[in-house]
């Protein structure tokens, strides 16, 4: 491991190996970053398949490793398991912490054009480029069992990352995406901060616009996303059905089951989290 370009900040063992916490200078979004990454026993051994969690609005990289039970299944299944942060932290940009749903901790992984925001948040960029290759040169993963996942604005960072980067993740499935982020309170207001007003480049970051153009390889199983049925978010930010029609019309797998009586927080991850875990497993066991 690179000690020049990490810094571990936390680490516990758990089940059979070890949860992290380190931290790094990102040239791509200009600060310091942190991330989780379970390591399990297995992968001091050989290579193993890799999945990146992207957590969601408010979220830190300590969310979904406190919160979901993650480590259980990763030691179980062999995987490693490394989660981000969800945007940029101190640039002291005017306008980047005064709401909830927009700035720090709230980044849509998109990289922004307008000028005020285009030098920090490009945390698309920083997912696919940066943090996707930092994870695979230092730890011991096998390139071609790559899968994302997420959860809410995670959700929508991963399905963007699989359709906007054909081929680089053999895997993708969601918890309670914002499917059609272009057209949701949230993502009108942080894509006007973000992009100003040409709609054209909103829908460059919006899975629902996306699925219509994407003409890379199709997975093995449809994708597996999971929406909780008493979700306060799902009828006025998420739009999971029009998600639905969306892949239907581009003739697109997708598995988008609605759980009866489950919300949009933790507890619903932390019920379905080991089916995402066999379906990302099904889909390296045909990776080529």
């Amino acid at each position: 491991m690179s000690s020049s370009t990490l810094t571990r900040e936390q680490s516990a063992k758990a089940f059979d190996g070890h949860q992290y916490v380190y931290s790094h200078e990102s040239s791509t979004v200009g600060c310091k970053m942190k991330f989780g990454v379970y390591v399990p026993e297995k992968a001091e051994k050989e290579q193993v398949p890799l999945l990146i969690f992207l957590s969601g609005l408010t979220c830190t990289e300590q969310n979904f490793i406190t919160k979901s039970g993650v480590q259980s299944l990763a030691s179980k299944y062999g995987f490693i398991v490394a989660n981000p942060d969800t945007s940029p932290r101190g640039c002291k940009i005017e306008g980047d912490s005064e709401k909830w749903n927009f700035g720090e901790s709230a980044g849509y992984y998109v990289d922004a054009t307008e000028s005020k925001w285009s030098k920090n948040y490009r945390m698309f960029s920083y997912i696919n480029e940066e943090f996707y290759d930092l994870i695979v040169k230092n730890f011991n993963v096998n390139p071609k069992k790559i899968g994302i996942l997420g959860h809410s604005m995670g959700g929508h960072g991963a399905l963007i990352s699989f359709f906007k980067r054909p081929g680089q993740y053999q895997s993708v499935s969601a918890f309670a995406p914002i499917c059609n982020a272009s057209a949701s309170e949230w993502g009108i207001n942080a894509y006007t901060n973000f992009f100003g007003q040409d709609e054209t480049l909103w829908k460059q970051y919006d899975a629902t616009e996306l699925v219509a153009s994407y003409n890379g390889p199709k997975p093995h199983a449809p994708v597996l996303v999971d929406q909780g049925s008493d979700d306060s978010f799902k009828d006025n930010q998420l739009f999971p059905e029009r998600f639905i029609v969306a892949c239907k019309t581009a003739s697109f797998p997708l598995e988008l089951r609605e759980q009866a009586g489950y919300d949009h927080g933790y507890y619903f991850i932390m019920t379905f989290l080991e089916d995402h875990f066999k379906y990302h497993k099904n889909e390296f066991e045909h990776a080529q």
